[in-house]
């Protein structure tokens, strides 16, 4: 696979198109879980996710990674980092849905790229391009205006930002494969999902079992969880970065539509303004890896690009 035009990348676009537009469609599935608290819910999206991965690496005959990591505990403590922050990640989306405050979550996946070079500036000693900077100056500048102009800091934005920034972070340097990776994360968080869910069974609080619907829903959430990641893992394969890039803006998109469209949420000027300053960040901030895209291809004409960026929420 040499140019975006091969077949191969038109499923891979195919795929990348399935895998964001489900995380997009995320506030819409998550919102059916009326007067379940987001922290049971956040408990059972980490069982279910276990299960469904532990029968699709069976199905896939990918136990073999798995195996490996599991067999040398001590070098768990990046997984183990990567499944606290992931985690955190799913249970504050999760709670920005139930307390409608999708805007904020929206714009914490927007502003994740920026986060991501601000960290590899900082942790990796990474050179930064002089329009990255800019587009990080812009977004703290949105920031500080969200912090004076509506007098509470944006703690949704922040968080999902920060954790997903993190977690991408520290999941480049765990050498499993998205699948297995994520079996593994969710694994170390299980045996906490399991306490949970059986102080909720013995206190008489669950919503398991209780009701069909909210049943079903819970059991989806690991289904839901796990298909955009394999959608994702095989864009991964068939795109340049570039590419993914691009296709990274859908799900925030639509998570902005939906909070504007359907749940109403009432989009105030200092959020507008917000959303324009790291919008103008973003667009500085593409046209920056386009650019160094660009002239890496031009210097490497064999390369493919194959980088693979973190998966969402």
């Amino acid at each position: 696979m040499t140019g975006s035009s091969s077949p191969e990348a038109a499923r891979g676009v195919v795929y990348g198109l399935v895998a964001y537009v489900i995380w997009g469609c995320f506030p819409l599935f998550f919102s059916l879980f009326e007067g379940v608290p987001a922290w049971e819910v956040l408990v059972h999206r980490v069982l279910w996710s276990c299960a469904f991965l532990a029968l699709l690496a069976s199905l896939l005959g990918r136990w073999a990674p798995i195996r490996e990591a599991l067999a040398q505990p001590r070098r768990l403590g990046r997984v183990l980092a990567c499944a606290v922050l992931i985690g955190a990640n799913w249970g504050i989306f999760i709670y920005a849905v139930e307390t409608r405050q999708v805007f904020q979550a929206s714009l914490g996946y927007f502003l994740t790229p920026l986060v991501n070079v601000a960290l590899g500036m900082m942790v990796l000693r990474e050179r930064m391009a002089v329009l990255q900077g800019w587009a990080i100056a812009l977004a703290g500048i949105a920031i500080v205006i969200q912090l004076v102009m509506a007098g509470a800091l944006p703690w949704i934005t922040l968080s999902l930002a920060l954790t997903f920034g993190t977690y991408g972070l520290l999941r480049k340097q765990v050498t499993l494969d998205g699948l297995s990776g994520l079996f593994v994360e969710t694994l170390l968080l299980l045996p906490f999902a399991l306490v949970a869910i059986t102080w909720l069974q013995v206190s008489q609080s669950s919503h398991f079992l209780v009701d069909a619907w909210q049943t079903s829903l819970l059991l989806l959430s690991g289904v839901a969880t796990t298909l955009p990641l394999l959608a994702f893992a095989a864009a991964a394969v068939r795109l340049r970065l570039a590419t993914l890039g691009f296709l990274m803006y859908i799900n925030p998109t639509m998570q902005f539509l939906t909070a504007l469209v359907i749940f109403r949420e009432p989009l105030t000027a200092v959020q507008l303004a917000t959303f324009g300053l790291i919008w103008l960040g973003l667009a500085l901030y593409s046209w920056s890896a386009w650019r160094q895209s660009r002239e890496a291809g031009q210097a490497e004409p064999g390369r493919d690009g194959n980088t693979r960026p973190e998966c969402e929420s």
